[in-house]
């Protein structure tokens, strides 16, 4: 509990938090206090609040013109709405199309739709502006000197505290990746409610991806900016080999089922394969901690033994079963063994680094850094090609307008004690799926409930403003650490700090607490609602978007493979970025696939073949990976006529599954034959190697290591060239089932 709560404060999103909330309070303490007009501090806190929401995790350069964008907006919106409120004919056209284009806006990315959601709390608290407390002009001045002041300090706490935001994603990636390793060790000795597991990977693997790509931005962008720190080499490495280990992990898949068959009677074996996984895991969760500043990093002498123990537990198999019935287990055994000492290996050398900084002639050149960040799309064609039903930002922006009008109505005709709520409800949880709307408006409300089941008890116990105000101050902070990681707990927190700052100006609390509620549950009740029923985004009518997109990253990288195979040398930049583009859109489908389970249950169409897609998008990657890792971590003989043939057919099969998935003529299908004729090549070759290391044996001769090299690169290479074909049959079958249900 003390190691959780010293966690939090140590947290970036807790830093956060505070500079936010100081940022809010401190206007109101001056203003009332030394100009005597604490209205004026409440304008200049609202331009503090509406430049908040793009204070994310990124680049300094990406995060100064997103808080400058959102300062321009609010700014904009507020003089704007302020002037023409008094005019509802005016204001109903003005509002929706203003609602309408900040929403739109989030077709840009990730950033834009927090610039958006920013304006959106502009045109919403527009409502809050009193004229009679000062002019228009004067307000939306002080707002934009809010934005300012924010804008000001949460820079300067970048810069003077550079290290707090890197090393919480260095500690959320290496958590997350430690999970990664212990579900796969779970896999291992699961027989039944592997779906269960397989989504978990997925869902992890997706928040591993997006992590990764915050931590490139900000590590790279340093290097392109100032070159080499010591300490930007060690982030540097450190965020290799946490790649490293992802990358191993996802490129040496097992074969569940088989391994079932193969090892039924010798459970003993499996499990000593995942109290080793287990452990490398803990020991990737310690050094989690260590960069959270919690110790120092401790070597773990267990990982060696258990090593040792799973090679002799290999022998006693052999042994046991005999050759040449226990070739297969054995290979098995070695392969996941192997696997397995590389993981362990890339764990010391984390802990090394964190130790002792060494230099590593691995490190990209700054010539190739910038291509490694994901560039933002500002495109304004990108306006043009979402300006249709089809787009889930379109329909969502389409839906916001009128659930708008229909709570300013709500609000206007009942004379609620604060209309605004419903909108600040609506823009709050509002999210272009239903699933993640539905989500969000149950922990809101819970959340709510909570809170103001708290704030009632606390009134009717004490009436003393002091306590009033130190709940309010308290709570501001706790609820914007925890908004992003425990949205029901954040918004208990903002329900206990609306509440008794209302308290200390509003005399009849309960009143307040009472229409609190009632705004949440009625904007909370208007967005479930607007999203089944208004033009609504089911996950299964634009699915197949991603599965285009991975397809195509996948095709991608295969054709990366075999260039490298042929020309061999080093490993060109355009390799390791059409890795990263396959992880990243295999990442973005199985977060599709997450979002899709969270829609009703009559919306979830052909779920069980997408599922199969889905796993054979994944299945693909990991086998492409395992054949990338072999060949540039191996010498490799000169490529075989059969290894093209195999990659011409996957490549056209991959062709083939997009065009049937984008409806268009299917391309010329290949001669089965030459396929054919290149598979009884490969084991006809791998059979007569084979056949001379059995004559070696009986010989007693050892093995040489040009034998050795020739029938592990045989095996293995033609082993995945025909599992990725096989692969790219079974995804073409799954897509012509799921058009042919829709």
């Amino acid at each position: 509990m003390l190691a959780s709560l010293n966690r939090f404060i140590k947290s970036f999103s807790f830093l956060k938090a505070i500079v936010l909330a100081f940022a809010m309070i401190s206007p109101v303490f001056f203003a009332n206090y030394f100009l005597g007009d604490i209205h004026l501090g409440f304008s200049i806190s609202l331009g503090v609040l509406f430049c908040s929401p793009t204070d994310v995790q990124g680049s300094l350069k990406h995060k100064f013109f997103g808080l400058l964008a959102a300062l321009i907006i609010s700014f904009s919106i507020t003089l704007l709405l302020g002037s023409i409120s008094f005019n509802l004919w005016v204001l109903l056209p003005v509002l929706s199309a203003l609602v309408f284009l900040v929403s739109y806006i989030s077709v840009f990315g990730f950033r834009a739709s927090l610039i958006s959601f920013s304006g959106l709390l502009a045109i919403v608290l527009s409502f809050a502006y009193e004229v009679e407390e000062m002019s228009l002009l004067m307000h939306s001045m002080l707002v934009a000197i809010g934005g300012l002041w924010y804008l000001l300090l949460t820079m300067s706490a970048s810069l003077l505290l550079p290290k707090i935001q890197t090393d919480q994603l260095f500690v959320e990636v290496a958590e997350k990746t430690a999970e990664f390793l212990k579900v796969r060790g779970q896999l291992l000795v699961c027989t039944t409610k592997r779906d269960e597991l397989y989504s978990k990977l997925f869902q992890l693997q997706s928040e591993i991806n997006d992590s990764h790509e915050s931590l490139r931005e900000i590590i790279l962008s340093k290097r392109l900016m100032s070159g080499f720190s010591n300490r930007t080499r060690r982030q540097q490495l450190f965020f290799s080999e946490l790649i490293e280990i992802l990358e191993l992990a996802v490129s040496n898949p097992v074969n569940y089922e088989k391994f079932d068959e193969v090892f039924k009677d010798h459970s003993e074996k499996t499990e000593a394969f995942k109290n080793l996984i287990f452990e490398i895991s803990n020991q990737l969760l310690h050094i989690s901690k260590v960069i959270g500043g919690d110790g120092k990093v401790t070597h773990n002498e267990q990982i060696p033994g258990m090593l040792k123990k799973i090679s002799l537990q290999i022998d006693y198999y052999r042994i046991l079963v005999g050759l040449p019935k226990s070739r297969v287990g054995t290979l098995m055994l070695l392969n996941l063994k192997n696997y397995l000492e590389k993981q362990a290996q890339s764990v010391i050398s984390i802990e090394r680094i964190i130790n002792n900084y060494k230099t590593n002639d691995k490190i990209l050149g700054v010539k190739d850094a910038d291509r490694f960040i994901t560039p933002q799309d500002y495109d304004l064609k990108k306006l043009k090609e979402n300006f249709s039903l089809k787009s889930p930002i379109f329909k969502h922006s389409l839906r916001l307008v009128i659930v708008v009008i229909i709570g300013f109505f709500i609000g206007s005709v009942f004379s609620m004690q604060n209309p605004y709520w419903i909108l600040l409800t609506l823009v709050v949880i509002m999210r272009p799926s239903y699933g993640l709307t539905k989500e969000r408006s149950k922990n809101r409300v819970l959340g709510t409930l909570i809170g103001a089941a708290i704030a009632t008890v606390i009134f009717l116990v004490t009436q003393n403003a002091v306590i009033f105000g130190v709940i309010a101050v308290i709570s501001l902070p706790l609820a914007f650490s925890l908004i992003q990681s425990n949205y029901r707990n954040g918004a208990i927190f903002i329900t206990l700090h609306v509440v008794f700052v209302y308290a200390l100006l509003e005399p009849n609390t309960l009143s307040v607490i009472k229409f609190r509620v009632l705004d949440t549950l009625i904007g909370a009740a208007l967005a479930i609602a607007a999203n089944y029923v208004l033009w609504p985004s089911w996950q299964f009518q634009n699915i197949h978007e991603y599965f285009m997109d991975a397809i195509k990253a996948n095709k991608l990288f295969l054709k990366q493979i075999d260039s490298y195979y042929h020309k061999k040398g080093e490993v060109p930049t355009s390799y390791s970025l059409s890795r990263k583009e396959a992880f990243l859109n295999i990442g973005n489908l199985n977060a599709a696939y997450q979002r899709m389970n969270q829609d009703p249950k009559s919306k979830q169409k052909e779920l069980a073949t997408i599922y199969d897609i889905i796993t054979i998008n994944n299945t693909f990657l990991s086998s492409l990976t395992s054949l990338g890792v072999f060949i540039r971590n191996n010498k490799t003989a000169q490529v075989p006529k059969q290894f093209t043939v195999f990659v011409k057919y996957i490549v056209a099969n991959l062709e083939l599954a997009n065009n049937l998935l984008e409806g268009k003529t299917a391309i010329e299908a290949l001669e089965v034959s030459e396929i054919e004729n290149a598979k009884a090549v490969y084991d006809n070759y791998f059979d007569n190697l084979s056949k001379q290391r059995d004559q070696e044996i009986e010989d007693g001769k050892e093995i040489s290591i040009e034998m050795g090299e020739m029938l592990k690169e045989t095996q293995l290479v033609s082993e995945q060239v025909k599992w990725l074909f096989n692969l790219s049959e079974k995804l073409i079958n799954s897509i012509k089932h799921y058009k042919s249900n829709l």
